[in-house]
């Protein structure tokens, strides 16, 4: 193998492996910081030696095998001076012929395990989720920020406390039973969202779309869902509505990378495997009268996945739907989307009666999207002028270079 095809190789293990080898180191080591040096290690060990002896069948293997003896190492070099440091190392060495399977406790997933281990109710719900995003899914600081509307140096100390919390608490490293289960599921689905939203529109950079994210979210959604000992609504409707989305992927963006609304996608691309496995996890989490905000939304994302075309969208159902998860998670991003759904039901007059009181709210005078969804409410009505200044604003605040160059199109259509 050439060095060129070589380390595109080992890029993709990477890319693949890593936070599979991080979680399990941080298992094996019990310490996050200890496992994150040790997973940098155990990289660096194999572009040294991989490139002679060949990669190994069991990269994974080898890559734990390797960061867990590098880490036993590093304490002892360190143990000098420290008799704690010294005790944990001869504690590792001590267990150095691990199973490379996870001890049977009802799942065999580490990650999994991980990210119950960072949504332990002892942690900030922020800090679980940033933690979470963070060392299960290699997400940066940056990318975090973003996704909260904070800073990076806020985002990152709330990381930091949340690693020294799990050590100083001996917060286990496991996925709790029982009623603990169920009451750490919330954070956990929450979690799993945000990585799925992340890989379905990229908060910066200029790829749009990181399936690679989208599917460990929707991997680790069913790992949830197999996991619990009796079946959870939300679980399902989380599951369903990611499911929905990520059936259009193949036509979300043109081959250049442009943004195509869902109204412009070509339907018949659209994976409809996908669609009815979702649509049958919507329709059983309905059954069940217990359901919540995820269903809800998957539900509407049915609507639009089962419609032949945007103009035979029931759009008086999916009005009616926003009603009902209004009154079940009233937000700002909800009524907007109930908006939307009024212009597209009555006209884009009506939409507008029903947004402009909505962009009183400071939330969305600073939202991107709203400033969007207004533009083309005007732009449908023929006001040039206030479509051009919505347009603008929504141009100031999109980040996303390609939901930039669309504003722009539009902007340059308008004259």
């Amino acid at each position: 193998m050439d060095g060129t095809a070589f380390t595109r190789e080992v890029d993709a293990l990477f890319a693949r492996e890593s936070r599979r080898v991080l979680a399990t180191l941080i298992r094996l080591l019990g310490d996050f910081d200890l496992a994150e040096d040790a997973l940098q290690e155990a990289f660096m060990a194999a572009l040294r030696q991989w490139p002679e002896e060949g990669i190994p069948d069991n990269a994974r293997a080898w890559l734990v095998s390797t960061g867990r003896f590098k880490a036993i190492d590093q304490l002892r070099r360190r143990a000098r001076y420290d008799q704690i440091l010294h005790q944990q190392a001869e504690q590792l060495t001590a267990r150095s012929v691990v199973e490379m399977e996870v001890e049977n406790v009802g799942i065999e997933d580490d990650r999994l395990r991980l990210i119950f281990t960072c949504c332990h109710p002892g942690l900030a719900q922020e800090a679980q989720v940033a933690l979470t995003l963070r060392e299960v899914c290699g997400l940066t600081t940056e990318e975090i920020a973003r996704a909260f509307l904070k800073k990076p140096s806020t985002v990152a100390q709330r990381i930091v406390r949340a690693k020294a919390k799990i050590r100083d608490a001996r917060i286990p490293y496991e996925v709790p039973e029982g009623d603990d289960l169920f009451e750490r599921l919330q954070a956990v689905l929450q979690v799993i969202y945000l990585v799925f939203n992340e890989g379905y529109l990229a908060s910066s950079g200029e790829q749009l779309l990181r399936h690679d994210l989208s599917e460990e979210a929707i991997r680790l959604a069913e790992l949830v869902l197999a996991l619990l000992p009796r079946p959870e609504p939300e679980a399902k409707g989380l599951l369903a509505l990611m499911l929905l989305h990520h059936a259009r992927r193949a036509t979300r963006t043109t081959t250049g990378g442009e943004l195509v609304l869902l109204e412009q996608q070509d339907r018949s691309l659209w994976d409809r495997e996908e669609i009815a496995r979702a649509d049958e996890l919507v329709r059983s989490a309905l059954l069940t009268q217990r359901f919540g905000p995820y269903t809800l939304q998957a539900a509407i994302a049915a609507v639009h996945a089962l419609a032949p075309s945007s103009d035979a969208t029931d759009w008086a159902e999916i009005v009616g739907l926003y009603d009902l998860l209004l009154t079940m998670m009233p937000s700002p991003i909800v009524a907007l989307n109930r908006a939307v759904a009024v212009a597209m039901r009555d006209g884009p007059q009506a939409g507008l009666q029903a947004l402009e009181p909505l962009m009183e709210d400071a939330t969305l005078r600073d939202y991107h999207l709203a400033h969007a969804a207004r533009a083309d409410m005007h732009r449908r009505l023929g006001q040039r002028e206030p479509a051009r200044s919505a347009y603008q604003a929504a141009l100031d605040r999109a980040t996303q270079p390609a939901e930039q160059r669309f504003l722009r199109q539009r902007l340059a259509e308008l004259g």
